[in-house]
């Protein structure tokens, strides 16, 4: 391991380290257990706050190489606590296939994209488990600042690449957040992202021309022209690969109507209406809340 990529899993390590709430850690256990999970991760906005309101968002990572055709398989799971009912979305896959989804081999964006923001890894079987989510997290911010810098401008901040990594990325998939929801992620999460850019760059082999607050990667014409490429062979099936994945979740993420509504509401602002035909048909359902929701972002506008 090269000193860069070295340094790079050392802070790895220690983010995803971060202490959690104890009923969390206990969540997480019970999930692990029940799985034979080789690993638990902890991320989103509850990792940030320490709140156990809203939904707790749990990835677990299970041993063996035989994945389901379209992963994760996404379930909604609920445990009460000191009078308190915690509520859970778990993603579940393999974890050969999240180091794979991790280093950029496979179609798949959201994997890379998403654990490049913080996450805690708060359950691990061993330290053979430990030191392979370690590497998988540490792929995926090289993955992430090789393609930030392809996408980049020629010299500017971090903050700047990483807005278009994040803006490509959400463009190529489904999602609800309001526009400038980059803004929103390197703000909350700027201790994080401090100093991460120019350390996954190094690592990735590209040195990040770093002057002052200033980055001027030196990638080859055609390293760009290769990471382009590869970006757009994603971002081409992104939008058909997570249709199918709501698809699958539909028919295993029992309270996802509930879950989407609230999911939807957070982001946006628009409250939408349960029925029991959306509480019972929630994919068929969707149509009309994606059109009221298209309606709200136009009047808003």
């Amino acid at each position: 391991m090269s000193g860069s990529a070295g340094a790079l899993a050392e802070r790895i390590a220690d983010r995803l380290a971060a202490p959690v709430d104890p009923a969390v850690a206990t969540f997480a256990r019970a999930l692990a257990d029940a799985s034979g999970a080789q690993a638990v991760l902890f991320y989103g906005s509850n990792l940030r706050t320490g709140s156990l309101e809203g939904v707790l968002d749990f990835y677990i990572l299970l041993p063996g190489n035989q994945e389901s055709a379209i992963w994760p398989t996404v379930s909604y799971h609920e445990r009460e606590h000191e009078g308190q009912t915690l509520r859970a979305k778990v993603a579940t896959m393999r974890l050969t296939t999240f180091a794979k989804a991790a280093g950029g081999e496979l179609t798949d964006t959201t994997i890379w994209a998403r654990f490049v923001q913080p996450s805690a890894l708060i359950w691990a079987e061993d330290d053979a488990a430990k030191n392979d989510v370690i590497a998988a997290i540490a792929s995926a911010a090289t993955t992430a600042a090789r393609l930030a810098a392809a996408l980049g401008p020629v010299s500017g901040t971090a903050e700047d690449y990483w807005r278009a990594l994040f803006r490509a990325t959400y463009s190529a998939e489904f999602r609800v957040e309001k526009q400038g929801r980059e803004n929103d992620i390197l703000s909350v999460n700027a201790e994080h992202f401090a100093g991460l850019l120019p350390l996954a760059l190094e690592a990735a082999g590209i040195e990040p021309g770093l002057d002052g607050s200033t980055l001027s990667p030196c990638m080859a014409p055609v390293e760009r022209a290769q990471t382009l490429s590869w970006w757009k062979r994603r971002q081409r099936l992104g939008k058909p690969l997570n249709l199918l994945r709501l698809v699958k979740a539909s028919t295993t993420f029992e309270g996802a109507a509930r879950y989407a509504a609230w999911k939807i509401e957070r982001h946006t602002g628009m409250p939408v209406k349960l029925t029991p035909f959306r509480e019972r048909y929630p994919l068929l359902a969707a149509p009309r809340v994606l059109w009221d929701l298209s309606q709200h972002r136009r009047l808003r506008r």
